[in-house]
Protein backbone atom coordinates (compact mmCIF):
# COMPACT_ATOMS: atom_id res chain seq x y z
CA UNK A 1 0.00 0.00 0.00
CA UNK A 2 3.03 2.25 0.79
CA UNK A 3 4.31 1.73 -2.94
CA UNK A 4 1.06 2.70 -4.51
CA UNK A 5 0.86 6.51 -1.99
CA UNK A 6 4.67 6.70 -2.86
CA UNK A 7 4.26 6.14 -6.61
CA UNK A 8 0.92 8.28 -6.73
CA UNK A 9 2.72 11.15 -4.74
CA UNK A 10 5.73 11.53 -6.82
CA UNK A 11 3.22 11.61 -9.77
CA UNK A 12 1.57 14.45 -8.60
CA UNK A 13 5.02 15.97 -7.75
CA UNK A 14 6.00 15.97 -11.36
CA UNK A 15 2.96 18.06 -12.29
CA UNK A 16 3.19 20.61 -9.21
CA UNK A 17 6.91 20.69 -10.66
CA UNK A 18 6.07 21.53 -13.66
CA UNK A 19 3.43 23.74 -12.62
CA UNK A 20 6.37 25.70 -10.99
CA UNK A 21 8.69 25.94 -13.88
CA UNK A 22 5.45 26.91 -15.78
CA UNK A 23 5.22 29.80 -13.88
CA UNK A 24 8.66 31.07 -13.40
CA UNK A 25 8.61 31.01 -16.49
CA UNK A 26 5.60 33.20 -17.44
CA UNK A 27 6.68 35.56 -15.11
CA UNK A 28 10.33 35.46 -16.13
CA UNK A 29 11.45 34.85 -19.88
CA UNK A 30 7.84 34.82 -21.55
CA UNK A 31 7.12 38.13 -21.02
CA UNK A 32 10.62 39.52 -22.49
CA UNK A 33 10.48 36.75 -25.61
CA UNK A 34 7.30 37.97 -26.53
CA UNK A 35 8.57 42.01 -26.47
CA UNK A 36 11.38 40.28 -28.28
CA UNK A 37 9.57 38.76 -30.92
CA UNK A 38 7.45 41.72 -31.20
CA UNK A 39 10.51 43.74 -31.80
CA UNK A 40 12.12 42.10 -34.36
CA UNK A 41 8.10 41.89 -36.72
CA UNK A 42 8.39 45.29 -36.58
CA UNK A 43 12.43 46.07 -37.52
CA UNK A 44 10.65 43.31 -40.52
CA UNK A 45 8.21 45.76 -41.61
CA UNK A 46 10.53 48.99 -41.41
CA UNK A 47 13.20 47.40 -42.66
CA UNK A 48 10.85 45.77 -45.41
CA UNK A 49 10.59 42.12 -46.63
CA UNK A 50 11.66 43.31 -50.06
CA UNK A 51 15.15 44.52 -48.78
CA UNK A 52 15.26 41.30 -46.54
CA UNK A 53 14.58 39.03 -49.76
CA UNK A 54 17.12 41.22 -51.64
CA UNK A 55 19.81 41.03 -49.29
CA UNK A 56 19.47 37.26 -48.92
CA UNK A 57 19.13 36.86 -52.33
CA UNK A 58 22.86 38.93 -52.91
CA UNK A 59 24.36 36.44 -49.51
CA UNK A 60 23.60 33.54 -51.33
CA UNK A 61 25.98 34.75 -54.28
CA UNK A 62 28.78 34.68 -51.84
CA UNK A 63 29.99 30.90 -50.26
CA UNK A 64 31.23 32.83 -46.98
CA UNK A 65 28.00 34.84 -47.00
CA UNK A 66 26.16 31.68 -48.10
CA UNK A 67 26.74 29.81 -45.41
CA UNK A 68 27.36 32.57 -42.52
CA UNK A 69 25.60 36.06 -42.64
CA UNK A 70 22.76 34.15 -44.65
CA UNK A 71 21.82 31.74 -41.73
CA UNK A 72 22.04 34.47 -39.11
CA UNK A 73 19.50 36.32 -40.74
CA UNK A 74 17.12 33.94 -41.69
CA UNK A 75 17.07 32.35 -37.99
CA UNK A 76 17.44 35.98 -36.85
CA UNK A 77 14.24 37.55 -38.87
CA UNK A 78 12.02 34.50 -39.38
CA UNK A 79 13.16 32.24 -36.25
CA UNK A 80 12.85 28.48 -36.30
CA UNK A 81 11.84 26.68 -38.54
CA UNK A 82 10.92 30.02 -40.71
CA UNK A 83 14.47 30.42 -41.43
CA UNK A 84 14.77 27.22 -43.65
CA UNK A 85 12.51 29.23 -46.50
CA UNK A 86 15.25 31.51 -46.98
CA UNK A 87 17.27 28.93 -49.01
CA UNK A 88 13.79 29.82 -51.88
CA UNK A 89 16.95 32.35 -53.10
CA UNK A 90 19.02 29.33 -53.80
CA UNK A 91 20.14 27.11 -56.94
CA UNK A 92 18.99 23.82 -55.74
CA UNK A 93 22.92 22.68 -55.45
CA UNK A 94 23.14 24.91 -52.72
CA UNK A 95 20.06 24.35 -50.49
CA UNK A 96 20.80 21.30 -48.53
CA UNK A 97 23.94 22.58 -47.31
CA UNK A 98 22.21 26.09 -46.13
CA UNK A 99 19.31 24.20 -44.68
CA UNK A 100 21.59 22.24 -42.63
CA UNK A 101 24.07 25.57 -41.29
CA UNK A 102 20.52 27.18 -40.79
CA UNK A 103 19.47 24.41 -38.65
CA UNK A 104 22.39 24.09 -36.60
CA UNK A 105 22.69 27.57 -35.74
CA UNK A 106 18.90 27.72 -34.02
CA UNK A 107 20.84 27.04 -30.73
CA UNK A 108 23.96 28.73 -30.38
CA UNK A 109 21.70 31.73 -31.05
CA UNK A 110 19.23 31.60 -28.29
CA UNK A 111 21.46 33.00 -25.83
CA UNK A 112 21.74 36.84 -27.37
CA UNK A 113 17.91 36.32 -29.31
CA UNK A 114 16.22 33.88 -27.28
CA UNK A 115 12.84 34.65 -29.61
CA UNK A 116 15.28 32.60 -32.90
CA UNK A 117 14.23 29.52 -31.02
CA UNK A 118 11.86 29.76 -27.92
CA UNK A 119 12.21 25.85 -27.71
CA UNK A 120 16.03 25.72 -27.29
CA UNK A 121 15.72 28.18 -24.50
CA UNK A 122 15.38 25.17 -21.77
CA UNK A 123 18.67 23.96 -22.80
CA UNK A 124 20.26 27.16 -22.59
CA UNK A 125 19.00 27.80 -19.23
CA UNK A 126 20.11 25.19 -17.85
CA UNK A 127 23.67 25.54 -19.08
CA UNK A 128 23.39 29.11 -17.91
CA UNK A 129 22.03 28.24 -14.75
CA UNK A 130 25.49 26.39 -13.95
CA UNK A 131 27.39 28.99 -15.45
CA UNK A 132 25.43 31.48 -12.93
CA UNK A 133 25.92 29.00 -10.33
CA UNK A 134 30.04 29.63 -10.70
CA UNK A 135 29.52 33.11 -10.57
CA UNK A 136 30.00 33.60 -14.40
CA UNK A 137 28.67 36.43 -16.63
CA UNK A 138 25.79 35.17 -18.76
CA UNK A 139 27.08 37.18 -21.61
CA UNK A 140 30.30 36.04 -22.60
CA UNK A 141 28.61 32.70 -22.49
CA UNK A 142 25.98 33.66 -24.89
CA UNK A 143 29.34 35.65 -27.30
CA UNK A 144 30.86 32.55 -26.99
CA UNK A 145 28.23 30.41 -28.03
CA UNK A 146 27.32 32.62 -31.54
CA UNK A 147 30.46 33.01 -32.70
CA UNK A 148 31.37 29.06 -32.22
CA UNK A 149 27.99 28.86 -33.68
CA UNK A 150 28.90 30.90 -36.29
CA UNK A 151 32.23 28.98 -37.08
CA UNK A 152 30.42 25.29 -37.43
CA UNK A 153 27.43 26.36 -40.03
CA UNK A 154 29.99 28.09 -42.09
CA UNK A 155 32.26 24.48 -41.55
CA UNK A 156 28.87 22.02 -42.07
CA UNK A 157 27.69 24.21 -44.94
CA UNK A 158 30.93 23.86 -46.53
CA UNK A 159 31.10 20.46 -46.04
CA UNK A 160 27.19 19.45 -46.85
CA UNK A 161 27.96 21.21 -50.19
CA UNK A 162 30.89 19.81 -50.91
CA UNK A 163 29.28 16.61 -50.47
CA UNK A 164 26.02 17.52 -52.28
CA UNK A 165 27.99 18.35 -55.63
CA UNK A 166 29.84 14.87 -55.36
CA UNK A 167 27.04 12.84 -55.16
CA UNK A 168 24.85 15.29 -58.54
CA UNK A 169 28.02 14.87 -60.08
CA UNK A 170 28.16 11.05 -59.70
CA UNK A 171 24.08 10.94 -60.33
CA UNK A 172 24.91 12.54 -63.73
CA UNK A 173 28.07 10.26 -64.16
CA UNK A 174 25.22 6.50 -63.86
Amino acid sequence: MDVLANFAQAFIGLFQQGGQTFLSLAGGILPTLITLMTAVNALTKFVGQDRINGIAQAAGKNTILRYTIMPVLAVFFLTNPMAYTFGRFLPEKYKPAFYDAAVSFVHPITGLFPHANPAELFVYMGIAQGIQQLGLPLGQLAIRYFIVGVIVIFIRGMVTEWLTLRMMRQRELA
